[in-house]
């Protein structure tokens, strides 16, 4: 009896714990506050949506795309219901985070580019080259 209830056990922890999305660390979340802050973030997915779904049986892991850990929220529920919610906040913020940063490193490259050929093409000099540089960097840092 003892053996089957270690088991149930250590199979409820493992779940639980492989059930969850990794979390933002905290310079990844500053960054995205900082890109909505400045109207550039991109919202793949709701978090509060997800977190919501995260009551149905790997609800939240699912919408997220995590579909590993949706399965194993799916077979414990509902169980899952103490982690899934957290899981599907957690895996919405980080898919826009991702997609954020995506977004923003591809338009900030454009920006460069273009202004690379106008050097090139002598319509800046250089001194305007490096000021609107400068401008490009900040208008797409996150903070």
């Amino acid at each position: 009896m003892m053996l089957k209830q270690s088991i149930v056990a250590v199979t409820l922890g493992a779940a639980m714990l492989s059930g969850c999305a990794t979390p933002l660390a905290l310079n990844q979340k500053q960054e995205l506050t900082g890109y909505r802050a400045k109207g550039m973030a991109i919202e793949e997915k709701n978090p509060g949506t997800a977190a919501a779904l995260g009551i149905l049986p790997g609800g939240g892991s699912f919408y997220t795309g995590n579909i590993g850990p949706g399965i194993i929220s799916l077979l414990f529920w509902p169980t899952s219901i103490l982690w899934d919610p957290v899981s599907g906040y957690d895996g919405a913020e980080s898919r826009n985070y991702y997609a954020t940063k995506v977004v923003v490193e591809a338009k900030k490259k454009t920006e460069l580019r273009d202004l690379d050929q106008k050097l090139l093409l002598k319509t800046v000099t250089m001194d305007e080259y490096l000021i609107i540089k400068n401008q490009i960097e900040d208008k797409y840092a996150p903070i």
